[in-house]
């Protein structure tokens, strides 16, 4: 299947090739999206009118996101969007790049296979039979994660790159030897298997089990080494974090199945259905005439101001960053029409592509940003208080940007757009709605009248009236078009969570984290010191790892050396996040310049230049919030949340 290069849907014409297959995870996807959805809105009417919940609403509604990460992981690799290190592979010529990306298929079907194998093993053994999620036995709801990774395993076989000349028989030899070498990763998961079917196991069967353990144990090292070279060339990022988890397991002869038990237990958490809610909402948002209704909006209100056009640039970057989670998404979805605007007044293509890039990832520190989320549940903070932690740090980075914009404004002496009360008046009243947004949220969730995971179903809710039957920019049958948007970021982010899950149970329960605070605390004995070391880690952590990955492999690390050094929770969480945000402008490989120099087709050389001036400043504020706990703290105090 051919898909536009920003994700759109498939042309019209494409549709009927399209298999079976391809309309059922699209479907199953987006019913499964839509419950998720309604769930927490019936309890709340059921809460407010009834007084009274609905049973297990909340269990099913985790589950259903259970689902939805299997579906939306399968989808996601169908389409070739699983995130990924690799930005240079396609410079590489062939045959060498078809080996390159024909290893890789290799590695991701190995990896998949051990996952599915596991993940089944400990659906039979690890859950019991006779619970039940409502109306739903706990076996049948969790049986998303071994069909799930069955099914990217034979996505990934499918869709597998090989050397040109030996494509059918490439992707046979491909698909059973990494189906064998999978099976053999988890070869005892496999036995756990085949005896919940036959108890009495062969003895001998038992003894190869046994030896093929032993042999892991000894190569996990080198396949450690040879899976981490595989992502650096585009093997996706969940591959990578979850087979360094089975190797590491299979080394120390752990149980197989504490990597899908720690992935049901993550997903299922009760805050994790806020991220496709919110995600979901933002994607109603961008699929929509809102981006240009709140350009018009910004506009007529800033652009009178010096620079008044780059600030408004700044600032609808920075909403709907906040609510998609994802600077791919409003670069690359609002990024050719911001240029025009900064271009038609009479902003240089430079200074424009540089203050775009720059400012795809700000809106990552204000509510309800997903990344803030995940940190609050991985770090076990309450979410209210890092959503309060994160305003004043995520202001003083807008008004580094929109001070940018002023200077470059008033040396090239830009002409100012009039201020016109008709016209400022006439921006609110079409745009009031989608202004309204953010407010509704925070009140409703600081005023405690809703939870976390009901405020997201809110916000759907709230988007598509406001899309739908008020602006009426979208119609029922584009619902379709916007959850196929939608579902491959989630399945992206979605999956790396159930891959890295297990990699963090690994670190913890190896003591790591508190053997590095241990030796942090000998050999740094300055708090002021280890809070510059750890901007310089971070930076090159954000450089090299997205946002959700860093979170779940490097937050169990840093959170032991922040309490021996006493920092504030919320605070170091900001410092994490403000950092793994401008990594993402990070040379050589932070995410928003690979993402720019596609979208306005220049070389990357030209990208780091253009945002350099823009990362000194955000680097400046970040040094600033890293010294100042206040501006981080004062929040929660002010608030007494």
């Amino acid at each position: 299947m051919a898909a536009d290069p920003q994700g759109g849907a498939p042309s019209r014409q494409e549709e009927p090739r399209h298999g079976w297959l391809w309309h059922l995870e699209n479907a199953a996807s987006g019913a499964v999206l839509v419950l998720i959805a309604v769930m927490p809105t019936a309890e709340i009417l059921a809460r407010w009118i009834f007084k009274t919940g609905i049973l297990a609403s909340s269990d099913l509604t985790q589950h259903l996101v259970l689902w939805l990460t299997c579906l939306g992981g399968a989808i996601t690799s169908r389409e070739g969007k699983q995130i990924t290190l690799s930005a240079g592979v396609e410079l590489i010529r062939e045959p060498l790049r078809g080996w390159i990306l024909a290893f890789g298929a290799f590695v991701s079907t190995a990896i998949t296979t051990a996952m599915a194998w596991s993940s089944l093993s400990w659906l039979l053994i690890g859950l019991d039979p006779t619970k039940k999620i409502g109306f739903l036995p706990v076996q049948a709801a969790a049986a998303a994660l071994p069909l799930g990774f069955a099914l990217i395993t034979a996505r990934t076989v499918v869709h597998a790159a090989v050397p040109k000349g030996a494509d059918r028989a490439g992707k046979c030899a491909l698909a059973g030897l990494g189906l064998a070498v999978g099976t053999a990763i988890g070869f005892s998961s496999l036995l756990n298997v085949l005896g919940t079917i036959s108890p009495q196991l062969p003895d001998a069967l038992t003894r190869l089990g046994e030896a093929i353990s032993a042999m892991g144990g000894r190569l996990s090292l080198a396949a450690i080494i040879v899976l981490v070279v595989s992502v650096l060339f585009g093997t996706p990022v969940f591959i990578g974090l979850g087979g360094v988890a089975y190797l590491l397991f299979v080394g120390s002869g752990g149980a197989l199945e504490s990597i899908p038990d720690e992935a049901y237990n993550m997903l299922t958490n009760y805050s994790i259905p806020a991220i496709p809610l919110f995600t979901f909402a933002g994607f109603i948002l961008s699929e929509s005439r809102a981006g240009k209704r709140l350009v018009r909006l910004f506009k007529a209100w800033v652009g009178w101001l010096p620079g008044g056009l780059a600030i408004m640039v700044v600032l609808v970057c920075t909403f709907f960053t906040t609510f998609t989670g994802a600077t791919g998404v409003t670069i690359l979805a609002l990024g050719g029409l911001l240029l025009y605007a900064l271009q038609r007044g009479g902003y240089e293509s430079r200074f424009g592509e540089g203050l775009l890039t720059s400012s795809g990832s700000i809106g990552l520190l204000f509510p309800p940003s997903l990344p803030i989320i995940l940190y609050g549940v991985m770090a076990q903070i309450n979410i209210a208080h890092m959503f309060a932690g994160g305003i004043i740090p995520g202001a003083l980075m807008v008004l580094a940007l929109c001070l940018f914009g002023v200077l470059n404004a008033l040396g090239r002496k830009i002409e100012r757009v009039p201020f016109a009360p008709a016209e400022a008046w006439a921006a609110v009243k079409e745009s009031f709605w989608e202004i309204l947004l953010p407010v509704v949220i925070l009140l409703l969730y600081f005023l405690g009248l809703t939870k976390l995971v009901e405020t997201g179903a809110v916000a759907v809710l709230y988007a598509l009236i406001v899309e739908m039957a008020i602006h009426r920019d979208l119609k029922l049958r584009d619902l379709g078009r916007v959850v196929r948007k939608c579902v491959p970021i989630l399945g992206g982010v979605l999956i790396i969570l159930a891959g890295a899950k297990g990699l963090s149970y690994y670190i913890v329960d190896a003591e790591v984290p508190a053997a590095l605070s241990a030796w942090v605390k000998a050999y740094i004995g300055s708090k002021y010191l280890f809070l510059l070391a750890l901007n310089v880690v971070l930076l090159i952590v954000g450089c090299l790892m997205d946002i959700f990955s860093a979170i779940m492999v490097v937050v169990p690390l840093i959170i032991p050396m922040g309490a021996a050094f006493g920092i504030h929770p919320v605070h170091l969480g900001i410092i994490f996040l403000a950092n793994l945000g401008l990594g993402y402008l990070t040379p050589p490989v932070g995410l928003n310049l690979f993402l720019a120099a596609y979208l306005f087709n220049k070389p990357l050389v030209r990208i780091y230049r253009d945002v350099l001036p823009f990362f000194l400043a955000l680097l400046a504020v970040v040094l600033l919030v890293t010294y100042l706990p206040w501006l981080s703290t004062g929040l929660i105090a002010l608030l007494k949340l």
